[in-house]
């Protein structure tokens, strides 16, 4: 089941869609900030993870926060990209492998992770490989404001190009294991060997591409039994994309889960001994209806476009850059428009409340980067923009915000 505390947050917060042209719609009473379920940073968020798993190999420089988690010498995540926790347990028969691994999941006790702010793949990675909440590795959405240059930036894509190591300046911990003497490696899509997102959040040690994914298992558990610490990552996509095409609610999306249990299963037959696999995700992902009262298309709406210089994000998880002197004005309209259907938040808020991470490890360089208006979504909605993002306000399948559906992460786990 859900993380209590979570879950109660969540419902606390909840509260129906209203029709546009309402009483309640003009003048909503907006969603409290202290009812939006914050990740679990520092105990039980990806972020934790890779540094728990290095601190039980004796990396130095790392610390051991999901206190659930047993050492081992050979550690193996492997990231499924799209399977929340909620739609794992909503598939038993398309999962049976994985499915017998839940009540086992995060060290026995049967819980998820908790992503991090915004439940989105760049942010996810880096809190993965980085080891650190989104307000100090710096990648906190999938489109944010570049503070040098005035423009959004793709954190996905890396468009524009930036440095790497500017933008990102934090060793990953796979470079802390490398350099302790830990054999460390990546196994994934050979498309991801030098793209920025990969150097930034998950180089150290050696990459190996690989197309298929019965492959990738193979060689992730070859890598695994190459030294006598080894931490090895591996990576499958392909959830996602059919549930961003098609949604979580089609055959597609099944296929491929069907697909992905059996690969879980050929890793976990073939660990060496002394290993422990990790699976594990970036996100979660929800089905939005394709009407005007779950997509409210920002760039037909005149309110919520006075004063916005950039709209970054997503659409469930949005950073809106105000015109000079305007800020205050905007998180006033947005909170009027979207309040009960969003967390509305200023940047200073957002940061406090800790949607970033706990504001004592809120790394400067990244203030900027964050909207001066945060906005993420309670409801099954979503706030697109048909002419500035048409390829994402097109897909069924969306996530970022902090629901269940999207925040929740399975950290199922196999010994040997």
């Amino acid at each position: 089941m859900a993380h209590p505390s979570f879950s109660a947050a969540h419902d606390r917060g909840h509260s129906a869609s209203t029709p546009a042209g309402s009483a309640a719609w003009d003048h909503p009473e907006p969603l409290a900030l202290d009812t939006a379920p914050v990740p679990e940073y520092g105990s039980g968020s990806l972020s934790d993870l890779l540094p728990t798993l290095a601190a039980g190999m004796a990396v130095p420089g790392t610390t051991a926060t999901i206190t659930e988690l047993t050492p081992a010498d050979r550690n193996c995540v492997f990231l499924i990209d799209g399977l929340g926790w909620e739609q794992l347990k909503a598939h038993p028969d398309e999962a049976p492998f994985m499915t017998s691994l839940l009540a086992g999941s995060r060290g026995g006790t049967g819980r998820p992770l908790t992503t991090g702010y915004p439940a989105t793949t760049a942010t996810s990675l880096a809190s993965v490989g980085t080891g650190r909440p989104p307000g100090a590795h710096g990648l906190p959405g999938y489109t944010v404001r570049n503070p040098a240059t005035g423009e959004l930036m793709n954190q996905l894509r890396w468009q524009p190009w930036t440095k790497p190591q500017v933008w990102q300046p934090y060793p990953t911990v796979f470079q802390l294991a490398d350099r302790a003497g830990v054999h460390a490696a990546q196994v994934s899509s050979p498309t991801f060997q030098n793209t920025p997102l990969t150097k930034v959040a998950l180089s150290g040690g050696t990459f190996h591409g690989r197309l298929s994914g019965e492959e990738r298992m193979d060689l992730a558990a070859e890598q695994l039994a190459a030294a006598e610490r080894s931490l090895v990552y591996t990576y499958y996509a392909e959830v996602d994309g059919a549930g961003h095409r098609f949604g979580v609610d089609s055959d597609t999306w099944r296929g491929q889960l069907m697909y992905v249990d059996r690969l879980v299963q050929r890793l976990a037959e073939q660990l060496p001994p002394h290993s422990a696999l990790y699976v594990t995700a970036d996100h979660g992902m929800v089905d939005i209806p394709f009407d005007e009262q779950h997509r409210i298309d920002f760039d037909e709406d005149w309110e919520l476009r006075a004063g916005v210089a950039l709209l970054g994000g997503e659409g469930r998880a949005r950073h809106v850059y105000a015109v000079p002197g305007a800020a205050g004005d905007v998180l006033t309209c947005w909170r009027e428009v979207l309040g009960e259907q969003f967390w509305v938040a200023s940047r200073d808020e957002a940061i406090a409340a800790g949607w970033f991470g706990p504001p004592d490890q809120f790394d400067e360089r990244v203030y900027e980067r964050i909207g001066d208006v945060v906005a993420a979504a309670s409801d099954d909605v979503l706030l697109i923009a048909s002419e500035r993002e048409p390829k994402e306000s097109a897909m069924v399948g969306n996530h970022g915000s902090m629901t269940p559906a999207e925040q929740l992460v399975p950290l199922l786990e196999v010994r040997s």
